[in-house]
């Protein structure tokens, strides 16, 4: 198992962070999912390396790509949707 650090875009709050550690779980062999909004990180534990990408787009798609890729209108439309959805779920 590795632990793996990435550095995201459009985390604001504790509603992207909930948004984004589920989405993170949905993952099969992810664990210690830890989010640290004040940095725009998250860490997490990884079983199979080979799932890390599904974990980039699945979170691109949310709103929130990994620091380096594109950041569109339409990902940051998404990430204050899934923000608010993170604060009432």
């Amino acid at each position: 198992m590795n632990t793996y650090k990435l550095e995201l875009q459009n985390l604001k709050c504790g509603g992207c962070a909930n948004t984004i550690t589920k989405t993170v779980a949905k993952t099969k062999g992810t664990s210690n999912i830890n989010v640290d909004t004040d940095l725009g990180e998250l860490s997490f534990d990884l079983l199979d390396e080979s799932s890390l990408d599904e974990i980039k787009q699945n979170l691109s798609m949310k709103g929130y790509p990994v620091v380096g890729e594109g950041n569109s209108i339409g990902q940051k439309v998404k990430s204050y949707v899934s923000c608010a959805v993170g604060r009432v779920g």
